[in-house]
């Protein structure tokens, strides 16, 4: 909106304005509105949560330390949301797909977030929805993500090649078009030409949005580790959008992409905003419409630059997070026997001694230095 006003309307009249234009100055201006947002609307939030006695619910498995943190507001991801949508809103060009996408991503999973939360709180107790229904609900989502992608493709907009890292000539294309050719295959079999791509689709978002779900269990953890991985995608979506940068590191050449600069930079400062009172001792907690939705986009803008293996870098905390609760749930049922005294992986940190702080810090720095390598591994390609 605020784009659209002072570059295409009053620019004409007073040529400074022009500077709007580009995309690293509203995504700076995106960035401040949105953690301005976060800091300004957050003790608003917190006071209005415990007014409807909107508190966390802490199963009783875990660390006894955290027994202390019941009744602290949660549902604080919708602030996350807002304070990322509004300043995409007013600094974005929201005639582009791929920001539309990122949106409905962004809302989707909050919704789904917001749903699960909402049963924790009226069933007094930490259920919400049952995993396959959750589990339902985001494919959903990520389908139609993936459709909408596919859509674009038809037109040129998006390529539906699969990226892998270090490979430069590998790029399998994930729609299956022989069978698109009406002359060897009968015509209902066309849409099977789709499931690879959408499958695949699915499964990075729908991975990436439990991912930081599994992450989101102390103070200042999952949100911070979204800073670091929001912002390397900031700059994998910027150099997929400029020609000369895309064509020197060898990676997939995106034209439109570039908007999407502005959404990763909404969702650097939501971020950040949101971490001034999320962090330890936390005044508020994300809730699961915080950590789906930030889960979901982050596989979705993963996905719309080609980056999806590149993701398991980007966020690496999160996977390693993932992966902890895989093994040790595969190896319970398996063998009887666990590999972590508790999972996720930052519980059993915590049980082995290491203070909550500790903990939150030293997974920062990990987080980090994954981002800093998917990076680095443009220039190696």
């Amino acid at each position: 909106m605020l784009y659209y006003l002072l570059y295409h309307v009053l620019q004409k009249y007073f040529s400074p304005l022009n500077v709007f234009r580009y995309i690293t100055v509203r995504t700076v201006y995106a960035s401040l509105t949105a953690m301005f947002l976060a800091l300004v609307f957050g003790p608003w939030l917190i006071r209005r949560l415990r007014e409807l006695q909107i508190g966390q619910f802490i199963r009783e498995e875990g660390p006894q330390e955290h027994k202390k943190k019941a009744g602290t507001p949660t549902m604080g991801g919708v602030l996350i949301v807002l304070s990322t949508a509004v300043p995409v809103l007013l600094w974005a060009d929201l005639t582009n797909p791929f920001i539309l996408l990122s949106l409905l991503a962004l809302f989707g999973f909050a919704v789904i977030g917001f749903i699960d939360d909402y049963a924790k709180v009226s069933q007094q107790r930490n259920l919400g929805l049952t995993a396959k229904k959750k589990i339902y609900f985001q494919v959903f989502v990520s389908l139609i993500v993936g459709v909408v992608l596919l859509v674009l493709a038809t037109y040129s907009a998006y390529s539906t090649q699969f990226v892998f890292p270090f490979f430069k000539r590998f790029r399998p294309d994930l729609v299956v078009h022989s069978l698109l050719d009406q002359s060897h295959f009968s015509g209902h079999l066309w849409p099977l030409a789709f499931v690879p791509f959408l499958v695949a689709t699915a499964i990075v978002i729908v991975g990436s949005s439990n991912a930081v779900n599994l992450t989101d269990g102390l103070d200042g953890l999952a949100i911070g580790c979204t800073v670091i991985a929001a912002g390397a995608l900031t700059v994998l979506t910027y150099v997929s959008s400029n020609y000369r940068w895309a064509t020197y590191l060898e990676i997939q050449y995106i034209p439109r992409v570039g908007e999407l600069t502005v959404f990763c930079g909404a969702l650097v400062g939501a971020s950040l905003g949101f971490l001034w009172y999320n962090a330890h001792p936390a005044e508020i907690f994300m809730g699961d419409v915080g950590s789906l939705s930030l889960g979901g986009t982050l596989g979705t803008i993963a996905v719309i630059i080609k980056q999806e293996i590149l993701l398991f870098f980007v966020g690496g905390i999160f996977v390693i997070e993932a992966l902890s609760v895989i093994l040790q749930v595969g190896s319970f049922k398996l063998r009887g026997k666990r590999i972590f005294r508790m999972a996720p992986i930052h519980h059993h940190f915590e049980l082995m001694g290491w203070s909550e702080s500790k903990v939150i810090v030293r997974f920062w720095i990990v987080a980090l230095v994954f981002a800093l390598f998917a990076l680095t591994t443009l220039k190696l390609r």
